[in-house]
């Protein structure tokens, strides 16, 4: 079964991540204010980014994968500079 990952765009210009089977009712659920506690309080959002997975776990991996990233490897993704994500990642401390 099909699932996707999503980026929605909040009215304060922050980003929420999730991932959902039905990415229309799960945007419309967002914007009344019932997808989630975090875009409930930031209304109006909108979706910039989605992407099709094969499963509900893959969409839900990356869901998990991309909460933990900046914001301008964020706004890569969204914008298709997937060649700068690499150089985005958070450095890592010497051993």
């Amino acid at each position: 079964m099909a699932a996707y990952l999503y980026i929605l765009e909040c009215a304060d210009g922050s980003f929420y991540v999730g991932s959902t089977r039905d990415i229309d009712n799960r945007l419309e659920q967002h914007n009344l204010g019932r997808g989630a506690r975090y875009t409930s309080g930031r209304l109006p959002v909108r979706l910039v980014y989605c992407l099709e997975c094969e499963s509900v776990a893959e969409a839900y991996a990356l869901e998990k994968r991309v909460q933990g990233w900046s914001r301008a490897k964020r706004i890569a993704l969204i914008s298709g500079r997937l060649e700068a994500l690499p150089a985005l990642s958070r450095k890592r401390w010497p051993s």
